[in-house]
């Protein structure tokens, strides 16, 4: 059986951690011990990335059929069997990615959960509608887009052939997709069939259609009608482009501290941030939130941990993580490359490359992310003049209340 199959319960060095919970209060957790080889299996680097052109049932529709689609964590929405998942750890969500040549098209489809773009490299034209003629919008290297659930989108590649998207999907498990009623019968005249169970029929490949299947239909224009409209003004609100981001220069306890000092740009949800003022461009539920982290050489987040599940991913720079308080294990990520980080686990952020770097980070949940910070941090902190309130964001350390002061 695959390691990624493996349940963590039943794998010798695998990582106990407790279920995501509500409470935010993560001190009396149990340390979560993450070995060298539990970190190997949850480092996806970009060449183990494996694409897939056959995902889903446009794959031979023509300006379609040179796409490929990436599962990192979780399975996504994609409709093959042979779909390669390099993590299949649940973690709130999904992360996959789609790489397509210059002019082809991920045709119209709609999701029942969340859909984020992060666009890295290239550029690639967003439009949505029942027909797509609602709107557009082009998302270039460094655009997030939150597309609302319910509504049809597809994209195309406008820039050159090695343009990237990553895409997070909210919840473990997604629902599936519905498909623009003409790209259902335009794969029917390539041999491609969807059953109602979201599985995949390739008729020219020798795939027969059980009796009895029952197949997925154009969606009817009763309920297509019943679907909500977003003007390109609505839209362009849920994009965070470079323009748009807003940057805390002190959004963690030990952002006056060395080794700290990282920046972080809130734009889905809340997350982590500490800075009482700072707020996310996008704030609807997603079932995880979404943030850039930016640092300067030597420059990043100091020892802490946290309840939810975290990945983090390169856009730019070379950056060292380091897990648990003792006997740390590091890994060093280089751009595209992701680090699934266990829930509990002790952490170290840090760029070590040679100039200023940009990680984008997803944690799980609707709700703000408690961060646990290592007693020297807090001694430090408080040395500094700052501590956290009980509110869990910075603040003056002398105008704390005794309870919140442990120094």
């Amino acid at each position: 059986m695959s390691d990624a199959l493996v349940p963590d319960a039943v794998r010798p060095d695998a990582v106990v951690s407790d279920p995501v919970v509500s409470d935010p209060v993560v001190s009396e957790a149990a340390d979560a011990v993450v070995s060298a080889a539990e970190l190997e299996r949850r480092t996806i680097r970009r060449g183990d990335f494996v694409s897939c052109n056959q995902a889903f049932i446009d794959c031979r529709t023509p300006g379609s059929d040179r796409k490929e689609n990436y599962a990192m964590i979780g399975p996504g929405v994609s409709q093959a069997a042979g779909q390669h998942v390099n993590l299949r750890l649940p973690h709130g969500y999904n992360i996959g990615a789609a790489a397509m040549p210059h002019g082809i098209t991920n045709n119209l489809h709609l999701h029942y959960t969340a859909e984020v773009f992060v666009c890295t490299e290239g550029e690639y034209l967003l439009r949505w509608g029942a027909d797509g003629s609602e709107g557009e919008h082009l998302l270039r290297a460094g655009d997030i887009a939150s597309v609302p659930t319910w509504i049809f989108r597809g994209f195309t590649n406008t820039g050159p052939d090695d343009g990237w998207m990553f895409t997070v999907l909210g919840m473990d498990h997604t629902g599936g997709i519905i498909w623009g009623p003409s790209v259902l019968r335009e794969a029917e005249d390539h041999g491609l069939y969807l059953s109602a169970d979201n599985e995949l029929i390739d008729t020219v490949a020798g795939d027969e259609i059980p009796d009895g299947t029952e197949l997925t239909k154009p969606m009817a224009r009763e309920h297509i009608d019943r679907l909500r409209h977003y003007s390109p003004d609505e839209m362009r609100r849920r994009v965070a482009s470079a323009d748009d981001l807003v940057w805390s220069e002190q959004p963690f306890l030990d952002s006056a501290l060395p080794g700290g000092g990282a920046l972080l740009s809130c734009v889905i949800g809340f997350g982590m941030t500490e800075d009482l003022h700072q707020e996310p461009r996008i704030f609807n539920p997603h079932g995880h939130n979404v943030a850039w982290l930016r640092a300067e050489p030597g420059q990043g987040i100091s020892l802490h941990r946290q309840r939810e599940t975290q990945t983090l991913i390169v856009k730019d720079g070379l950056w060292e993580i380091t897990l648990n308080r003792t006997d740390p294990v590091p890994v060093r990520l280089g751009p595209r490359d992701m680090l699934s980080v266990p829930q509990d686990a002790w952490r170290t952020v840090r760029n070590v490359g040679d100039g200023r770097g940009d990680l984008m980070v997803v944690n799980s949940g609707d709700g703000r992310v408690r961060l646990d910070w290592d007693e020297e941090v807090e001694k430090s902190a408080a040395d500094a003049g700052f501590g956290i309130d009980h509110n869990g964001y910075v603040a003056p350390y002398a105008l704390l209340p005794r309870s919140a002061r442990r120094w």
